[in-house]
């Protein structure tokens, strides 16, 4: 396999996360940046990815999708940088459970909050907003590290789902998250992937994007 790393962004879209983990890496990578309503929609990128969303992450010929799983993928590929638990480590549990509690009930919520559609309790999957919030806030409280005693891309994608949600207002700014989600986003990788994106804004806006809440 080519060692080639490709990503699928936009500078306003959930590709951030993506960019900072490949910045955690130290990885060398391409990003190509596609635009809403066109690229992203294109025959040539829904062959890549035919839900036209970005990011994805092309790795010689293999693809990834999602951003849970692009830094999990990640991670695997730098193991002396300590990003996820090794095999036969018992922090290995924490590591999934919360990327993938993070990726399924907490996005699920918050999306479905944003649209105005949460759905009953009884039927959805993430249950009750605030046992869902509670069990977050349980896990974070007074913690830097989720899994382990260093940082791994579990508190990346913690950090930076918090910390998307906490600026648009969707979620509230209960002491837990905020720390959490500064402790990491100051980190050195996490400033360059967004001074690089913040960079490119301008020229690649997303008109579906709402206006942040200010600080």
């Amino acid at each position: 396999m080519s060692e080639t790393l490709t990503l699928y962004t936009h500078p306003m879209s959930r590709g951030r996360v993506a960019r900072w983990m490949i910045e955690e890496t130290g990885l060398p990578y391409e990003a190509k940046i596609l635009d809403y309503g066109s690229d992203m929609k294109s025959p040539e990128y829904l062959a890549i990815n035919p839900m036209g969303k970005v990011p994805a992450l092309r790795h010689g010929d293999a693809v990834v999708t999602e951003n849970a799983a692009i830094c999990a993928y990640l991670a695997e590929l730098v193991p002396e940088r300590r990003l996820a638990p090794p095999e036969d480590s018992p922090a290995r549990a924490a590591y999934f459970r919360w990327l993938f509690f993070m990726a399924g009930p907490f996005e699920a919520l918050l999306t479905a909050k944003d649209a105005g559609a949460l759905e009953k309790p009884v039927t959805a999957g993430y249950g009750k907003e605030e046992d869902l919030l509670r069990t977050l806030e349980q896990a974070v409280e007074g913690r830097t590290y989720l899994a382990g005693d260093h940082f791994t891309a579990v508190d990346l994608y913690v950090a930076a789902c918090l910390g998307y949600y906490l600026r648009m207002g969707s979620l509230e700014p209960r002491p837990a998250f905020v720390a959490f989600a500064q402790a990491h986003m100051s980190r050195p990788a996490a400033l360059r992937a967004m001074e690089i994106d913040n960079a490119l804004m301008a020229k690649h806006p997303n008109p579906n994007m709402p206006p942040a809440v200010e600080a």
